[in-house]
């Protein structure tokens, strides 16, 4: 990505992705604002139309990148060739995790990157900012089993910090400090990460081809899940990721993201150059870094290193939220740490484009907040509209109807809703067009499986709006999330939880209803999609949250189990029903 070309292929792809999406949000602009004047100009008339620039840009912005992916393929990147050169270490931070499930994970990687034949190059640490006494008991308990069973003394290593100061990215810094010099590359994950032993050879090859190469993200694949809505995300993440990923991969170059886990990194290049700052004054916005990724690549990238992602690199694994609620909770965590890049925008010396994915983490969690003020702002509409004034020519007595401009709100309806489903049903062509759809059960079944996820992101985004609102309006309003202990296990739920997490969305729905019913009474029909799934929020929750039938939304990795989820599973079974 060094060459003249490369650059220029780079901007060129940036300017038209932009130049499309603020031409889609220009356009919403004029033509909400032509449809509002129809009946006199006001001022909200512009505070809806600037909404719905905003909002169209940033709806504009991800299709665009989902066609970048459709339309490009990767540069071919160098490897080395032969037998590895430079020591890895593989960091597993944990934070009040199962100990028996996450060493299980370390025992499989260990086996599978032995298999490769280049496994003595491979160490791995076990970095505990767990506070729980009785884990942190069992931990050391199952560290002995782990290093009994696998016979890897001296190869596997685990330490607890006395204080967790700076959560993960601190739990990292600390090992580079104490023990960073002992190795070139570190592979970082998180407790639920896996990663098959010849992806993990094949970063360290990329990494030793390539002197400027500074940090190698993976696209994690989602793996074992259980609930309706995991499967959901799981089909989704394995089906759209690598398309959008490709664009975004297009798109960035040498300026590529960081996603906090499943990548590789140079320890030099790391240790110089991403150490975070405390931000002054207190949390939300002062404090630690919690979106710590987004800003240690943009370090890097300020001194110089690439920061690359390859979406072709397979075997990187993950396991997400089995809930709507759970993923809301880690969600609130992420909204805090975008919000307070706000703070990192005019940090000397970074690259501009990474102040724009600052800006990107930004707009990801204020444009559900301005659809919905541009939803309160149709409601109140009503009320600012002047009188219509059917005889505007003087002496003229027979009355001058406005001219109705509905077809061009329906138009605009219609772009907007394209935005969100049309790059999905592209890629779903794509799909069946060129194979892919197989691993995914055939075409009809693929096609079954993106017609039902459409369906439940629509039934579930007017929730998530909401939750998303809630998360923004408690950061502005001063309240810290901190960093909670990921929650795992099955995640169903029962219809008294479901309604104790999802009340206030009933109540929320219910007000705007009767304000659309008093103010504007025309708009019911259109905000029906919107104010019904709030109404059933807590029906919702709990539906999507028990089991889900394993025939359905299949992926890859479930019509042909990978070899490292087959091992872990083997590791678990060796130890059910044992005590370390």
């Amino acid at each position: 990505m060094h060459s003249p070309a490369a650059k220029v292929r780079v901007w060129l792809i940036r300017t038209l992705l932009l130049s499309v999406s603020l031409l889609a949000g220009i356009g919403g602009f004029t033509l909400f604002l032509r449809y509002g004047m129809a009946d006199g100009w006001d001022a909200m008339d512009v505070v809806r139309a600037t909404l719905i620039l905003i909002s169209t840009f940033w709806l504009t912005w991800g299709a665009v990148q989902a066609l970048a992916g459709l339309t490009t393929r990767p540069p071919k990147v160098p490897r080395a060739t032969g037998d590895l050169t430079g020591r890895t270490v593989v960091l597993v931070p944990v934070y009040n995790e199962d100990p028996t499930i996450t060493f299980a994970r370390i025992a499989a990687m260990l086996e599978s990157v032995d298999a490769t034949g280049q496994g003595a190059l491979f160490d791995f640490a076990i970095l505990s900012d767990t506070r729980d006494a009785a884990v942190a008991a069992q931990e050391r308990l199952w560290f002995e089993k782990l290093l009994d069973d696998t016979g890897a003394e001296g190869r596997i290593f685990y330490r607890i910090r006395e204080s967790n100061r700076g959560r993960k990215a601190g739990n990292i810094e600390d090992f580079f400090t104490r023990s960073g010099a002992r190795y070139e590359f570190a592979v970082i994950l998180d407790a639920d990460s896996l990663m098959e032993g010849d992806t993990l050879v094949e970063m360290v090859r990329r990494m030793e081809a390539a002197p400027d190469l500074g940090l190698l993200q993976t696209l994690p694949v989602v793996v074992n899940a259980r609930s309706s809505f995991s499967r959901i995300q799981q089909f989704s993440a394995a089906f759209y990721s690598p398309i959008f990923c490709r664009g975004l991969a297009m798109m960035q170059g040498r300026t590529g993201p960081f996603w906090g886990h499943n990548a590789i990194v140079r320890v030099r290049a790391f240790a110089e150059s991403a150490g975070l700052p405390e931000l002054s004054g207190k949390p939300p916005f002062g404090g630690h870094i919690l979106s710590h990724d987004y800003v240690e690549a943009a370090l890097l990238a300020r001194a110089g290193w690439t920061v690359r992602v390859d979406d072709d690199l397979g075997g990187s694994y993950e396991e997400g939220p089995e809930n709507m609620v759970l993923h809301a909770k880690r969600d609130r965590r992420w909204c805090q740490g975008n919000l307070q890049h706000s703070r990192l925008l005019l940090a000397p010396g970074l690259k501009l484009w990474s102040r724009f994915v600052f800006v990107q983490g930004i707009l990801s969690y204020l444009s559900p907040v301005l659809w919905l003020m541009f939803l309160l702002a149709s409601i109140a509409a009503p009320l600012f509209v002047p009188p219509v004034n059917y005889f505007p020519i003087e002496g003229w007595s027979f009355p001058v109807i406005p001219v109705s401009e509905a077809s061009r709100a329906i138009a605009l309806a219609i772009g907007v809703f394209s935005l969100l489903f049309l790059p999905k049903l592209l890629i779903l062509i794509d799909a069946i067009l060129r194979g892919r759809a197989k691993g995914y059960g055939g075409a009809f079944r693929a096609s079954a499986s993106v017609l039902t996820e459409l369906l439940f992101s629509a039934i579930a985004a007017p929730v998530f709006l909401m939750f998303n609102t809630r998360s923004v309006l408690q950061v502005l309003g001063g309240r810290d999330g901190g960093w909670p202990a990921q929650s795992r296990g099955d995640g169903s739920l029962t219809l008294s939880e479901a309604w104790a997490s999802g009340w206030w969305i009933v109540t929320s729905g219910g007000v705007g209803l009767g304000l659309a019913l008093w103010f504007a009474p025309g708009l019911v029909p259109w905000l029906s999609p919107v104010l019904l799934p709030m109404l059933f929020a807590p029906l919702i929750l709990w539906a999507s949250s028990q089991k889900g039938s394993l025939r359905r939304f299949l992926t890859p990795s479930e019509t042909s189990r990978p070899e490292i989820l087959r091992r872990h599973e083997a590791w678990i079974a060796r130890w059910s029903g044992t005590g370390a």
